[in-house]
């Protein structure tokens, strides 16, 4: 890496320029495993998360901009907003390589500007600019074409805020390029609560390698098997949801809010009914061979786009589709569109819409709190007015804007909102893969399945090099230590930072990173990092006074559905958490590593927080 991190003051204006700490890098690689290391330093559980003081680092990895293997991603990390706990969203696209190329590894903003700025990082320098002009009045997609016009620079490539953000929506997001989204756990509004409108950023250099030619070599050749690979050619051909049909016949796919079993629209909104009807081309992050993207065109009716268009990822025909029960595949294309320019997470948008939907059908919303609007599964119309009252807090916008838990909670009715630890359940159902339960229930960042994916092993996507086979989705017992692996490798693949969609075997990762960085990682050594960052990111939250009595599934995933493909299946929360501890080295009680976890992992300086 370059070893560079770029800190930014916008209280004050300074900008400079540090090393980050060797041992920082060998112990916790980088991405959100080197954010938490470094926002660890920064921790104080008395100030709030929006306070001027609160940090917010946006940060690469080892592997950032290489060409490959899907590794063109970063990370924005800072204590989340929405949840008041630790936050991390990745995000694809080509910022974070052109960051690497401008010099820095890293991007640490404290303090508050007086007036909307945006950042200015080219070859080695940075600025502060005004961003007065474009505060409230530009969207993510306009805000990047009026930067790169000022700056005269088109091959400038800008990560924005939009609406969303500056009008305090808790689940705000980061935004860049195609639609790519940092957008969970709230860190769009923790930026525009500095004032700071975007980062913009060019550069040229070279990124250091140790062994440069030889890691050419070695990436050529993964880059070749992961474009012959299987899955990659499902990606490409269908993209994120080209598995929604077989996900759905699982009992996966959520519909209804949480509470349908099945849903006969699944095959009109599948990433197969796209490549057959809208989609115009495919769109990829800098270097990946996978190209996941869709780019579509609708040509005509209420939802046709002016020439070609961001596609919906999976989550988004989740969010905007089945769980509204919706199977207008053009309607959740432009529900996904309305959601980005605002700049909100479409996980968050569209669970909080569908909450309110599940709340109008039991009569606990009215016409009155709707201000006329009347809600129908399987109709769109009203989520558009939602989604702009959200991001402007108009009306019940107001209250929808401060996230489902908060929204249900004003209306005495919190245990309806499907939740954990503040953050909406991402779209794939607990109750048709046990293991996802877990995932969700021990996340440092709340109900989130990028900190691992056990569902991805419960289908049969094992990972025999370090030790997780397949297990039966239905089974309770025997499984945790294997999705606290799980975790810990999910940890080394966000501090690389290389994409979950990429199937690339550990040893391959390991050479690679062995030839960019020069040293000597061993398969068991990164999985001991994995392990570290995981615990660190526990800590974490522990010193902002996490309670594990929080580590529950909301009410409405304790219901059984026994016409679908779960079978009548409830996960057992209490044996999984009581092995998962086991697994961990945790006390049952407080959550808390041991001592021996703690003297293993080198975790011994966190005791200043405690």
């Amino acid at each position: 890496m370059n070893n560079r991190l770029l800190f930014v003051d916008l209280t004050t204006g300074r900008i400079g320029c540090s090393t980050i700490p060797e041992n920082y890098l060998k112990e916790y690689i980088g991405g959100s495993g080197l954010g938490v290391r470094i926002l660890w330093d920064w921790l104080n559980p008395s100030t709030s998360p929006l306070d001027p003081s609160s940090p917010l680092l946006f940060i690469t990895g080892p592997l950032t901009g290489a060409n490959g293997p899907a590794t063109g991603r970063f990370t924005v990390c800072g204590r989340s907003p929405q949840t008041g706990l630790w936050g991390e969203a990745n995000i694809g696209g080509f910022v974070g390589p052109e960051l690497r190329y401008a010099g820095f590894d890293a991007v640490l903003v404290t303090g508050k500007a007086p007036t909307p700025v945006y950042l200015w990082i080219h070859q080695g320098d940075a600025q502060i600019r005004d961003a007065s002009h474009l505060w409230g009045k530009t969207d993510i997609y306009e805000t990047q074409v009026q930067i790169r016009q000022e700056l005269e620079e088109p091959r400038a490539r800008i990560a924005c805020i939009g609406l969303a953000a500056e009008n305090g929506v808790v689940f705000s997001g980061i935004f860049s390029d195609h639609g790519r989204a940092a957008a969970r756990t709230g860190l769009g509004l923790l930026m525009a609560s500095k004032n700071l409108k975007a980062l913009a950023v060019r550069g040229t250099q070279k990124i250091p390698l140790a062994l440069p030619e030889r890691f050419s070599e070695e990436r050529i050749r993964v880059n070749k098997e992961l474009a012959n690979h299987n899955m990659t050619a499902v990606f490409r051909a269908t993209g994120t949801s080209g598995a929604a049909e077989y996900l759905q016949m699982l009992g996966d796919m959520p519909q209804k809010y949480w509470m349908g079993a099945s849903f006969d629209g699944a095959d009109k909104i599948s990433g197969a009914q796209m490549a057959e009807t809208i989609l115009a081309g495919t769109a990829a992050c800098q270097g990946c061979v996978i190209s996941c993207g869709r780019v579509v065109s609708i040509p005509e009716g209420p939802y046709q786009t002016n020439g070609k268009t961001k596609g919906p990822e999976y989550e988004t025909i989740c969010s905007f589709g089945s769980q509204l029960l919706v199977d207008d595949l053009a309607a959740i294309t432009a529900l996904g569109e309305t959601c980005d320019r605002l700049g909100m997470d479409s996980i968050s948008a569209g669970s909080v819409i569908g909450l309110a939907y599940l709340l109008f059908e039991r009569g606990i919303l009215t016409e009155k709190d709707t201000e006329g609007l009347t809600l129908q599964w399987g109709d769109p119309k009203p989520a558009f007015v939602f989604l702009e009252k959200m991001a402007r807090r108009q009306g019940i916008g107001e209250w929808m804007a401060q996230g489902s838990r908060a929204f249900a909670a004003r209306l005495g009715v919190e245990e309806l909102a499907v939740q954990v630890n503040g953050l909406d359940v991402a779209m794939h159902d607990p109750r048709a893969f046990s293991g996802q339960t877990l995932s969700y229930l021990t996340s440092p960042r709340g109900a989130c399945h990028n900190q691992s994916d056990f569902f991805t092993v419960e289908l049969g996507g094992t990972l025999d090099e370090i030790g997780i086979p397949m297990t039966d989705r239905f089974t309770d017992a025997g499984k945790a230590k294997y999705v606290a692996r799980h975790q810990h490798w999910r940890s080394v693949c966000n501090s690389l930072v290389m994409c979950f969609f990429a199937s690339v075997s550990p040893k391959d990762v390991v050479d690679l990173l062995n030839l960019a960085t020069g040293e000597e990682w061993t398969l068991d050594s990164l999985m001991t990092a994995g392990e570290r960052i995981w615990n660190l990111k526990r800590l974490y939250n522990l010193a902002l006074g996490y309670s594990p009595d929080n580590e529950k599934l909301p009410a409405l995933l304790l219901q059984a559905l026994p016409d679908g493909g779960q079978g009548g299946f409830i996960p057992d929360v209490q044996t999984l958490k009581k092995e998962y501890y086991e697994a961990c080295g945790w006390d049952q009680k407080s959550g808390m590593p041991g001592k021996e976890v703690i003297d293993r992992l080198n975790l011994g300086f966190t005791k200043d927080k405690f």
